[in-house]
């Protein structure tokens, strides 16, 4: 008998109960923890414009009753956006972090240009001339592109060859990919060409022809990192 709960400690369970209940609707359904603003954190302005631009319909809206997965995927469809967490910040804040895409080069068509990932995915179009520090790649007259989309399926090995370059150290140096067949070149502003063969086994490459760069000093022509156990400079 002594474990049975007393009338007395029965009422004061279902008055904590009641309460939590009310406290929740009032957050829930009252402005006390209304949206007033979306903090856009780790994206460039023209990116946080875009996601300032997306939630806007969340600003007056209870952040108890904000779904913070359905935001979340809500902005991972913007073409720039990498990936997205959004927390709240009591009392009146929504907070969004966001992991830009990084362009690799310049897709070119025409008068036209656009940025692409080195997963070959268009993120924006952009004014030609600028930009000038990514390699060009061009595409033939009535190539179909859309922002979202991805690039020719031909263009594939070059986007994550020049991923690659990135990752390697070396992407603010090359100036633009050659293919011939299915023999892959990068070029260097220097001028050195950096021979990769078949486009297999890219990122070891680049990072062997970084090195073989380092010891020669740039002076060379080319570094042929086709074989990989075996680079060559001349």
């Amino acid at each position: 008998m002594r474990f049975v709960p007393s009338g007395r400690s029965l009422i004061a369970t279902f008055g904590l109960v009641v309460a939590i209940g009310v406290a929740y609707w009032v957050a829930y359904a009252t402005p006390i923890f209304a949206v007033q603003k979306v903090d856009v954190r780790g994206a460039p302005p023209d990116i946080s414009r875009q996601v300032t631009r997306a939630t806007r319909d969340l600003v007056g809206r209870s952040l108890v009753a904000i779904d913070a997965t359905q935001v979340e995927g809500e902005l991972r469809a913007l073409p720039a956006v990498a990936g997205v967490s959004v927390d709240r910040a009591f009392p009146d804040t929504l907070v969004v972090r966001v992991a830009p895409e990084r362009p690799v080069a310049v897709i070119r068509r025409g008068r036209s240009a656009w940025l692409a990932t080195g997963a070959g995915k268009i993120i924006r179009e952009i004014q030609t001339g600028t930009e000038r520090g990514l390699p060009r790649l061009w595409l033939a007259r009535g190539t179909t592109v859309h922002v979202g989309g991805q690039v020719p399926a031909g263009m594939i090995s070059a986007t994550r060859a020049l991923a690659g370059a990135h990752a390697a150290g070396l992407g603010g140096r090359v100036k633009g990919i050659r293919t011939t067949g299915d023999e892959m070149t990068l070029v260097l502003r220097s001028g050195t060409e950096i021979r990769l063969g078949r486009p297999a086994d890219v990122g070891l490459k680049l990072v062997i022809a970084r090195r073989v760069l380092g010891l020669v000093d740039g002076g060379v022509a080319y570094v042929d990192v086709s074989v990989p156990q075996r680079p060559v400079a001349g």
